[in-house]
């Protein structure tokens, strides 16, 4: 079983790592391909190409400038400890123990404009490059063209060997739509997270990214290696909801009263 989630644009790399073990990106040459790319674009491109300020965009045309493999510990971080949004506080993995950090190393993975897949331990340097954004290349009008059929191969790749393949989907559509389903060699499993609200229950962003990391930090405090298990996760006030769910989409629902 293997879940993905996506990255962050909130990065944090002045925190020291809570372990030296890392391990290299498996595109990074495709990487290079994509760095190459975006140096050649100005601070004011930037800015129209990724809709950002002025200043983030000189901010990463710096970062394209310096970003240069190899990537060591002094240059690097590991990815799920260098990313910093709500998904990675619910996730909140300076705090797993050693076993829960294994159990993501073989069974989580980021999906990732610039790096394509990444596992947990993984160094990357800082960047910015959403999988949404169009960035002409020789493949074709944007990331979704140039990773092609790359990263699914590598989710296939990273399935286990003998038992039912299994993809956990946490990933927001805009990263998921990287993955191609006609050639994944898995069941996709979905996990939505719903709460009450005006009346009804609905999907908050904010409050569903950062369960998609608590759920992910409750699969490797449980070490789980199988979907239904995920039915158990109870934490933050979130229940499985079976007479609405079926075998590819687990809703969960939260209702806080005031």
């Amino acid at each position: 079983m293997i879940f993905v989630i996506s990255p962050a644009k909130s990065l944090d790399f002045d925190t020291p790592p809570v372990t030296a073990e890392h391990t290299q990106p498996d595109f990074l040459e495709r990487s290079a391909v994509l760095v190459q790319r975006l140096r050649e674009l100005s601070p004011a491109e930037l800015s129209r190409l990724m809709d950002i300020s002025d200043a983030l965009a000189v901010l990463n045309v710096t970062r394209y400038a310096e970003w240069a493999p190899p990537f060591t510990p002094a240059n690097a971080k590991q990815a799920l400890l260098a990313f910093n949004g709500d998904v990675y506080e619910g996730l909140d993995a300076a705090s797993l123990p050693p076993a829960g950090l294994a159990w993501c190393q073989q069974h989580l993975r980021i999906l990732s404009g610039l790096y394509g897949l990444l596992r947990p331990l993984d160094l990357i340097q800082p960047y910015r490059l959403e999988m949404g954004t169009k960035l002409s290349n020789a493949a074709g009008k944007d990331l979704y063209a140039f990773w092609g059929e790359d990263i699914t191969q590598a989710l296939n790749a990273a399935m286990p060997q003998s038992g039912p393949a299994v993809l956990v989907n946490l990933a927001s559509e805009e990263y998921f739509k990287a993955v191609r389903p006609k050639a994944l060699k898995a069941r996709v499993v979905n996990c939505v997270f719903e709460d009450w609200k005006g009346g009804r229950y609905k999907i908050i962003s904010f409050y569903a990214k950062r369960a998609r990391g608590l759920m992910v930090r409750y699969a490797a405090s449980h070490g789980l290696t199988q979907p239904e298990g995920l039915q158990g996760f109870n934490v933050d006030g979130y229940a499985f909801v079976p007479e609405i769910s079926d075998a590819d989409t687990y809703i969960f629902r939260r209702r806080v009263e005031a």
